[in-house]
């Protein structure tokens, strides 16, 4: 999975251990919420164990877009490698995500294999024109950057290209190495690249440019990228953010698939993720503010990894910080 996430709301960090566990709310035990929803009090809705996961839609948009989209060096790109890079983007759905991370990170395939087959299928290796030379394809280290990497590497192929992929490691090591032409393309997150080129280019204190408007924000990482050397090929559909999931058991009962009818119907729940959620304003705060969400109780775990996944399974919480592409998750 991606592992920057936007629950900061302005630094997108790669680790997130920002609080102490004696922040409020973040032992398991009540934190004020602050919702002004008004009216009738609603119903508390108690958790509800099952196997099935599923993430409800956020539908007012709170979480910033991480789209993927082609970061490619200026001065190696091309017409070409552009349309070929622009193929992967125009298939790759959330959904093709979510499967292919299951097939990488639960069924244990190699992401090359697992990009060869869904190439095949979308028709990414169909012989195309107009490319020629070396081209190196940087991936990040975790296994949905790699299938991803090495599905530009069969469409760079197929255009005549001789693209070949290497795992480089966190955005830290490889950006620097795509802007000095090391590297020629990564598969790259709109907002998350778009923040870190922010700070890099106009502090650490710099006002957030990414937001939940994907055009407005690719705008902003366009010009941003223009500093440094960089260009950007089309965003896919295909995402990785931040998401909140709960049960399949949890969703039939209360008939829930949208944050805003959680917030409609339901009152008392328990919140899990990461420590610093109970301070962040994409996380329970937003929670609160945008969908007026009652949460009584907030428990400490991680963001979108197994402690939460296994807290939600087993009906510790009832709602989860996770990943939208996470390959164990199923669409709301």
């Amino acid at each position: 999975m991606r592992r920057p996430t936007l629950i900061g709301g302005v630094l997108l960090a790669a680790t997130l251990a920002l609080s102490a566990c004696g922040d409020a709310g973040s032992s398991g035990t009540a934190a004020p919420s602050s919702s002004s929803s008004g009216g009738a009090a609603k119903a508390a809705c108690a958790p509800v164990p099952g196997q099935e996961l599923v993430v409800l839609d956020d539908d007012k948009k709170l979480q910033t877009v991480d789209n993927l989209i082609p970061a490619v060096n200026k001065a190696k790109s091309s017409d070409a490698l552009l349309a070929a890079v622009n193929k992967v983007s125009a298939a790759l759905t959330t959904d093709d995500l979510v499967g292919l991370n299951k097939k990488a990170d639960i069924e244990r395939q190699s992401p090359a294999n697992v990009a060869k087959e869904y190439a095949a299928a979308k028709g990414l290796d169909a012989p195309a024109s107009g490319g020629s030379g070396a081209v190196t394809v940087g991936a990040a280290n975790f296994s949905e950057n790699q299938i991803v990497a090495n599905l530009y590497a069969i469409a760079l192929n197929a255009a005549g290209f001789d693209a070949s992929v290497r795992t480089v490691g966190n955005r830290e090591v490889y950006e620097p190495e795509l802007e000095k032409g090391t590297l020629t393309v990564v598969p790259e997150y709109v907002g998350t690249l778009t923040e870190f080129l922010n700070k890099k280019i106009n502090g650490a204190d710099a006002q957030a440019k990414a937001s939940s408007d994907l055009q407005a924000t690719v705008a902003e990482l366009t010009k941003l990228g223009e500093k440094v050397g960089l260009v950007f090929g089309e965003p896919s559909q295909a995402a990785d953010q931040n998401a909140f999931a709960v049960t399949k058991a949890f969703a039939d009962k209360y008939d829930v698939s949208t944050l805003s009818e959680l917030g409609d119907k339901c009152g008392g729940l328990v919140l899990g993720g990461p420590p610093e959620c109970p301070q962040r304003p994409f996380c329970q705060p937003g929670l609160e503010k945008t969908y007026g969400l009652s949460i009584t109780s907030f428990k400490a775990l991680d963001a979108g990894g197994p402690l939460t996944k296994n807290a939600l399974k087993q009906g510790e919480i009832a709602l989860g910080l996770v990943f939208s592409s996470d390959g164990s998750l199923a669409a709301g």
